[in-house]
Formats: structure tokens, sequence, C-alpha cells
């Protein structure tokens, strides 16, 4: 595996300008993938490598033949560390930069069955509500432009509505066209033009954002009720009682604004097929989803005494077992299997070892990677060399205020010591001590 990262063929890093998905999978090497979490993490190579590789075995997974493909397992990984030493900002931007959905969830909130807590399963469930909301969002941005074309036709109509109807004859009577009358039609078909187009101007100008308009709002009657216990059932009930129930329409007054705002929800909602979503997204998250577990040494060790704060420990353990290497969970948006999900756990490790965990969820994270602790010159390097740096952000904000904010290096140095002394006196919580 190591040539792929030390090749002279995989060099250079991705260019500064590009977006934080760079390239399709195929053209992201794990020299790409290092060079790009580089940007926003300081140190720690060696989880770098780990996931960079788990991230181009996807791609290569992709490529075996089929009858083989579905027996290749991903390469789960636990990453042990400190906390504020990039383990979270590791494994989301690894997520960001594949284009893949990505939950985070602490494995302390999580209870065995049978006590009240956090069902394992909802972490699929979050897992397919980020892929459906991430892949709706990727598909009304395909369509932006012309929900908005629709929008403005709608809101001049609006501004401008049409006098047809006044002028309809009569039932029971004929009425006689002259070429009078063809001509006056003609006219005020012309002059309606022009100032359609006068008002489309205007519109594109912003200067009719406050003036009111008339619209029809469709309101439903029945609340959102989330029904406790009913989550891995494969519809909504409250959406499905919102079906039921007769909508009513209510005419409002808006400012163009507003209207603009509720008008491109519905363009949105007609031009996004959500079958299409629903689709392209359950299977995202079975071939691209990632979770990262973390706190994951606070469910280690054996079962305490009954009534205990370690009650459901191991209980925990064995109900995350089948979701970490492979079953089927219900979701209200249909069955998503979990055999290709990456899991990526992670702890501090202070009071227990991974060897604490129980030997079947251990021998489903074969990779381990230790992350170090972060010396004051990484503080300094934390400070300064990342894209998102703490002071790139305060220079971004006192600019605001039409003032320029320089840091001297004795300046950085120094916040850089007193953090580092500070979490050694002190509880040692790493970065997060440098805000």
């Amino acid at each position: 595996m190591n040539d792929s990262l030390t090749s002279p063929s995989h060099d250079g890093a991705p260019d500064e300008g590009r977006s934080s998905r760079l390239a399709p999978q195929d053209e992201l090497t794990p020299r790409q993938i290092v060079a790009e979490l580089d940007k926003y993490v300081v140190a720690q190579d060696d989880a770098k490598k780990a996931v960079a590789i788990a991230l181009r075995n996807r791609w290569r997974r992709q490529q075996v033949q089929e009858d083989l493909r579905d027996e290749i397992m991903p390469n789960n990984i636990i990453m042990i560390g400190p906390t504020g030493v990039g383990k979270t900002e590791i494994a989301r931007r690894l997520a960001r930069l594949a284009g893949a959905p990505f939950v985070k969830v602490e494995a302390s909130k999580f209870t065995e069955v049978g006590y009240v807590g956090r069902d394992v399963e909802s972490i699929v469930r979050d897992l397919a509500d980020i892929s459906i909301n991430m892949v709706r969002t990727e598909r009304e941005d395909e369509v932006q432009e012309a929900a908005e074309e629709r929008v403005e036709e709608r809101l001049l109509d609006l501004l401008l509505p049409t006098s047809e109807d006044s002028a309809a004859p009569l039932p029971g009577f004929v009425v006689s066209r002259t070429e009078a009358q063809d001509s006056d039609e003609d006219e005020l078909k012309e002059r309606r033009k022009r100032t359609r187009d006068k008002l489309r101007k205007l519109l594109r100008d912003g200067k009719l954002e406050t003036k009111e308009i008339d619209i029809e709002i469709t309101q439903s009657n029945f609340p959102v009720i989330e029904f406790p216990g009913m989550e891995g059932m494969d519809y909504n009930v409250s959406e499905m009682l919102q079906d039921m129930m007769p909508k009513k329409s209510k005419r409002r007054s808006v400012t163009v604004a507003e209207a603009r705002r509720v008008l491109l929800g519905d363009e949105l909602d007609k031009l996004v097929d959500m079958d299409d979503v629903v689709n392209e997204a359950l299977d995202r998250v079975e071939q691209m989803g990632i979770v990262f577990l973390d706190e994951v040494d606070k469910i280690a060790g054996e079962r305490g005494p009954a009534g205990g704060p370690d009650v459901s420990r191991g209980g925990v353990q064995r109900d995350l077992l089948p979701i970490v290497e492979g079953s089927n969970v219900q979701t209200k948006y249909g069955m998503v299997r979990t055999d290709h999900i990456l899991f990526i756990a992670a702890g501090a490790f202070h009071m227990a070892k991974p060897s604490d965990l129980i030997p079947e969820l251990q021998g489903r994270f074969p990779i381990r990677v230790e992350l170090k602790s972060l010396t004051e010159q990484d503080f300094v390097r934390i400070l300064t060399e990342p894209k998102n740096a703490l002071l790139t952000q305060y220079r971004a904000l006192i600019e605001t205020e039409g003032a320029a904010l320089e840091f001297t290096d004795n300046g950085v140095a120094e916040v850089a010591r007193i953090a580092a002394d500070v979490n050694q006196r002190m509880e040692n919580i790493g970065a997060r001590r440098l805000h």
C-alpha cells in the first residue's frame, strides 16, 4: 500500500482554488488526499495516511469484478488519542473531500436495547437523512436557474394580473369582432408587454422587494408529530396523516421578497424528482457513507453491577456489532445495507484500552492509529498554517470594522506557549485551548 503514497507518479498537491471535493474519486490518489487534509489538520501524518488509503480503497473496490466486489469489506479505523488533536476534523474533511454522507455520533449516548436511550440503528437512519438532504441540495442546485426563471414569471403574473376574465362575453351572447377591436387588442397586448418588461427590469434591480402582493399558501391542519419508537418504520406516520388530512389554502399578503422565497420552494419541489433523490441517496449511504463513532472508550469494559453507571456498556458494544459488520436497517426511505459503510471509531482511552472492547468489535476495526498530543510548536503551526486558521478568522472579523489586524511572531509564540502551559497544568483539551 505504501507505493501509492510515495510513488513519484502521484506528485503534487491539489490546486488551492478548487472546491472541497477536488476531483472524482478515480483521480484522488492517497497523496492528494493527504495533501488536502494537510490544509486543515496539523501533524497526525499516520492518521491521514490511514484514512487516505481507506478512501482510495473504496474506489478500488468499485473497479473489482462484481462477483468479488461484495466480498471486499471496508477496513474500519480506530483512532487513539487525547481530545483536541484532530480526530474528528480528519474524518469530517475526508467525508467532504469524497462528497460522502457523514455523521458523527457519541457512543456514550447509546444504551443497550431495553434501557432508556438512543437505539444504535438510529445512526444509520441519521446517515440516510443527511444523505437525502445532501443529494436534494445537489439536485436543487442543478435546477436553481430554471426555478428562478419560473418564479420570476409567477411574480410578474401577480404584479400584473390579466384582465381577460373581465372582458369575457356573457353566456348566450355572440359578439362579432371588428378590425378596430382586433387593432385595440393588439395595441393592448403590446402595451401590456412593455409594462411587463418594465416590471421585469425593476424586479431584477431589486426595486420591488418591499411591494406587497397576494399569494396562495397551502397549509396543513395536522401538526408534525414524531412518534417515539417508530423511527425504523418504512414510512413516516406524521407525513402519512398529513397526506390524508385536507389541505387548506390561505391567501396572504406578503412582500415580493417573501413571495419569492415561498414560490422558489414550490418550483424546486416540482423540478426535483424525489424518487431519484432517494435512490441516489440510499446508494450513496451504502457505498460511500462514513460514520465517526466518538468516545468509544467510554463503552469499553465489561458489564458493571446491576443498576450501576456501566450497566449497558457491553450491551451497547453487542448492539453496535451487527451494524458495523453488516446488516439491513429499516429507514423511512427504505432498507439500507451497512456492509460497506466506513466506520471510524475514536477515543482517548485514558481509563480503558482498545483491548477492553469485546473481541468481536475489536476485529471489526483492524486499522489502529495513535494520534500524538500537540506540542507548543504544533500550536504555532495551527494558528498560522491551516486555511481556516484562527488568526485568519480574527483578521477577517476585524476587517469588517474597517481595521487591519496584524500578529507578530512573538505574539503568536506567546499564545501557543500559554495554551501549552495551561494544557499541562490543567486538563489537556488540545488545540481547543487556543480559542
